[in-house]
């Protein structure tokens, strides 16, 4: 049975890293074999609920007087004579024989208000027709609350910025629970206690507007972006004059801000990486180092003596936040967080649970290489919406608009989103759907910001049916009406087809995906069924209807 664990600890240090020597220890070094942070287990054989997370529930009871007499022994050992134990600032020595171990949990929450959020967030949800949480959001949302460090998995549409929005939303700005001290307004204080970095611009303002909604106009100030793209200028006289709680960026212009000295982020309680396996891009790299080291962490100087790296971070959470996990983010967490935890829906595991491996090749395995082949196709896998119907079609190269267009009439779609894989076939193909008779438009990275919005805008409106796109759009853009993606060109993988996909089916909602190929591409869509594990059915577009192809019905009989 699985277990719960407390907020507790513990820090083990082999005999090759003294203790005095810690406070010269770089940040990656954490991620070093000779150092764990393990939790204290507490009510064994008891899942990982909301009550154990501290949240009482009306469906959920615990029996203390037999649990607290139970510990779990852990699998994984140290010897006494390796152990020294760290105490200080909420860090607390255990057992060095009490490991951290959580599996499969329950999470089943009726409403917001069972997961511990403050009354006046709880009336903006509902004003906002936010009733019942996700799964992914009932369990995340107690777990940050709880000061751990998560990495949040989920599928695309599931749910999970409000995930990590709502409990950052419970601690800072003016929707949170009262107050303790009297830092201005609201019990705020004056620096920024939250920077939230989105790999695009795109996903970046949708994310400022999703907590927009929430906080209301008299307090948007409370937010504000630093994207790429914008006048620069602006938002540092913007960031001078509103002193918002949250900021909303994008790697290069964080780190820009903040190397300008015009971002201070020192005391940051909150850091949030989403779409994670996408900063770990080369690209970000820079922009990424700077961050990690500048977010949340105080300086020597505004403390009472030197702190170890653990003590610098200790009141920073690092939430990162995917739909895929591949284990370079596992690695990443190892590093940069602290005993964080992987959330999925309805489960919380240790990051320990994943054993360490050599870096994931996302555009294929390496001839002779067979180790990690399966990596991105089950992180992949885990990242699709389960109510999506997949198909293929098979055309000629000249006709693949065409097909676009019958596709369209067939599924009755009211709005689709159709992938290209090069930005100069983008404006031919929308040109070809106007002349057919269908409202297109085109949105890539080219388009000024101003361009880019506007056609969102009407995409989002109705005004536009199809949107022709490339990746661009893959991740992070939410059109929950969207009930259609169209691939014109193959995704390079299965984790770039899971994203893809995920535009449609959103949160629970039914969506149709479907693949546009040559005779000679036949053979990667069936590649990608094996290794998403969908079935991805041929099809036909006669007399304005999808139909399976009869090939497909005789080798299902057969």
């Amino acid at each position: 049975m699985p277990a719960v664990v407390s907020t507790r600890l513990l820090l083990l240090v082999g005999d090759s890293l003294p203790l005095q020597k810690l406070s010269r220890v770089s940040r990656m070094a954490w991620s070093h074999s000779s150092v764990r942070f393990l939790s204290q287990v507490h009510h064994a054989h008891k899942p990982l609920t909301l009550a154990s997370l501290g949240f009482k529930s009306d469906f959920e009871t615990r029996d203390k007087s037999k649990n607290n007499k139970i510990e779990k022994q852990s699998s994984f050992e140290v010897p006494k004579s390796k152990v020294k134990a760290v105490r200080s600032n909420g860090i607390e020595a255990v057992g060095a024989n009490k490991s951290l171990e959580i599996e499969a949990a329950p999470f089943a929450t009726k409403s917001f208000s069972e997961l511990g959020l403050p009354p006046l967030l709880l009336e903006r949800l509902e004003r906002e027709g936010f009733m019942v949480p996700t799964d992914v959001q009932s369990t995340a949302i107690p777990t940050i609350l709880k000061k751990h460090d998560v990495v949040i998995q989920s599928y695309t549409g599931s749910g999970k910025t409000l995930a990590y929005l709502l409990p950052i939303l419970s601690e800072v700005g003016p929707l949170k629970g009262k107050s303790s001290n009297g830092d201005g307004e609201f019990g705020r204080k004056t620096e920024i206690e939250a920077v939230i970095v989105a790999p695009s611009r795109e996903l970046g303002m949708q994310i400022v507007r999703e907590i927009e909604k929430l906080l209301g106009p008299s307090d948007k100030k409370v937010v504000q972006q630093l994207v790429g793209g914008a006048n620069r200028s602006r938002q540092e006289e913007a960031l001078k004059k509103h002193k918002p709680a949250i900021v909303v960026g994008t790697p290069g212009r964080v780190a820009e801000i903040s190397a300008a000295g015009k971002l201070r982020t020192h005391g940051c309680r909150f850091l949030v990486l989403d779409e994670i396996d996408e900063l770990l891009s080369f690209n970000f790299r820079e922009s990424m180092h700077r961050i990690l080291e500048h977010v949340g962490k105080r300086s020597s100087a505004n403390t009472h003596g030197p702190k170890t790296p653990l003590e610098s971070w200790a009141e920073r959470r690092t939430i990162m936040v995917s739909a895929t996990v591949p284990f370079s983010v596992i690695r990443a967490a190892k590093s940069w967080g602290h005993d964080s935890l992987l959330v999925q829906a309805k489960k919380v595991m240790p990051l320990e649970s994943f054993p360490m491996s050599a870096p994931v090749n996302l555009s294929g395995p390496k001839p002779g290489s067979s180790s990690n082949s399966n990596v991105p196709a089950q992180a992949a896998e885990l990242s699709l919406p389960p109510a999506l119907k997949h198909y293929y079609c098979v055309t000629k190269l000249q006709h693949k608009v065409d097909t676009l267009r019958r596709c369209v009439h067939a599924l009755d779609a009211k709005s689709v989103i159709a992938f290209m894989n090069y930005t100069k076939q983008l404006k031919d193909a929308v040109f070809k759907l106007e002349a057919r008779g269908i409202k297109a438009a085109e949105l890539h990275g080219d388009l000024g910001k101003l361009a880019r919005s506007r056609t969102l805008k009407k995409f989002k409106n109705g005004e536009v049916r199809v949107l022709v796109t490339n990746e661009l759009s893959a991740r992070g853009l939410d059109v929950a009406e969207c009930d259609l993606v169209v691939n014109l060109d193959l995704p390079t993988d299965p984790i770039h087809y899971a994203h893809r996909a995920g535009r449609t089916g959103r949160l629970g909602r039914r969506g149709t995906v479907v693949t546009i190929c040559e005779e000679p591409e036949i053979f990667v869509v069936k590649k990608l069924q094996k290794q998403l594990k969908v079935p991805i059915p041929a099809c036909e577009f006669t007399e304005g209807k999808l139909t399976v192809s009869e090939e497909e019905k005789t080798a299902k009989a057969a």
